[in-house]
């Protein structure tokens, strides 16, 4: 058995490059979202919150991003329809509800 040599320096850059042109030129995931809509697979719905800024940029933050892409890859894989939503965020809600206590709004008609 024989093996084609691998360059022992790899242009990442170039191979991610070509890589993302495939996949945009033949609209692969586009067309894999439509395949599934079309066989009515079962859905599948990930909500997708708004980054907050909430300090320094850490691992924890890579973990997230990974497990938020991570999900919906292995249920696409398995054959659902994966729905990729955008959330919304609710962290300055409690705020709002204080300061329109403090401002005497009764009604948001008020604001």
């Amino acid at each position: 058995m024989s093996f084609e040599s691998v360059p022992s320096k790899s242009d990442v850059q170039h191979i991610e490059t070509s890589v993302l042109k495939f996949w945009q030129e033949r609209q692969v995931f586009q067309r894999s979202m439509e395949n599934r809509k079309a066989q009515n697979a079962p859905k599948w719905v990930t909500y997708e919150g708004p980054p907050t800024v909430n300090g320094v940029p850490g691992v924890h933050h890579v973990l997230a991003r990974s497990f938020k892409d991570m999900f919906p890859r292995f249920h696409t894989m398995r054959g659902k329809y994966v729905l990729r939503k955008g959330g919304w965020d609710t962290h300055g809600l409690p705020v709002e509800l204080q300061m329109e206590k403090q401002l005497g709004f009764k009604s948001k008609s008020d604001i």
